[in-house]
């Protein structure tokens, strides 16, 4: 299955959150053990590795449940989006754009995600976003540079 990397010079201004998600609503990196149990794709001991490889990850939580959760991560000279998962139930009402905005807001550098290509959903997504694909000759060599990439992709 081929890769699809996107990426964008410019971050899109954070919006405000909507009426439903409460002005406290992001959880910073100190509620891992919560990312964790909240998104079973990821067991402890890789979000353990993640985390001491710098991905920093923040999140949404709607009453007392974690709706949404994305990770940065700074890599040489560019910031990567790393983990974007919402809940099915909060897809498609502003979680993820809330959090591409908090993550991306007032970046320095450019931005790059990385998504398998059969992902039409989240590659829609971030084109939404402003992020543009990478011509298909450029991927590996990022893939390489940025991110410890099985040979599948």
């Amino acid at each position: 299955m081929m890769a699809s990397t996107l990426s964008s010079s410019t971050s899109s201004p954070a919006r405000p959150l909507s009426s439903n998600l409460s002005r406290n609503s992001l959880c910073l990196r100190a509620e891992a053990a919560t990312i964790a149990s909240a998104y079973t794709y990821m067991p402890a001991d890789e979000l353990a590795a993640e985390l001491a490889d710098g991905v920093t990850f923040s999140g949404i939580e709607v009453g007392a449940r974690l709706a949404g959760v994305m990770g940065v991560q700074r890599r040489h000279n560019v910031d990567l989006i790393r983990h974007a998962y919402v809940l099915p139930e909060w897809q498609g009402r502003g979680v993820g754009s809330r959090l591409l905005n908090h993550l991306c807001h007032g970046a320095d550098r450019p931005v790059l995600i990385g998504t398998w290509a059969a992902a039409d959903w989240a590659i829609r997504f971030y084109e939404r976003h402003g992020f543009k694909r990478v011509a298909g000759g450029d991927i590996a060599p990022l893939l390489r540079t940025y991110w410890n990439a099985p040979g599948r992709e």
